[in-house]
């Protein structure tokens, strides 16, 4: 199952290491500031039109930011880690 918590974590920073605010991104994204912040919360999960805008907005293909949420996801199912 997709984890919303890890989908958030990983827009979140990549985002951060972008250097750019979620007001920033948002706007770049055409989505709500609010919006933004309940997906990097894990409140909600990005539809795949948000997902591909926010994508686009931080200059990463769509498959480079579901790759590093499956890395992410595998890290974490890991035992021992």
């Amino acid at each position: 199952m997709l984890d919303s918590v890890v989908v958030g974590k990983v827009i979140q920073a990549y985002r951060e290491k972008k250097g750019v605010s979620q007001e920033v991104l948002s706007g770049f994204a055409d989505i709500g500031r609010t919006h933004l912040s309940a997906i990097e919360r894990g409140e909600r999960k990005p539809t795949l039109e948000t997902f591909y805008k926010l994508s686009l907005a931080l200059g990463v293909r769509p498959s480079e930011l579901f790759r590093a949420i499956e890395d992410e996801i595998e890290k974490e199912q890991r035992p021992g880690d």
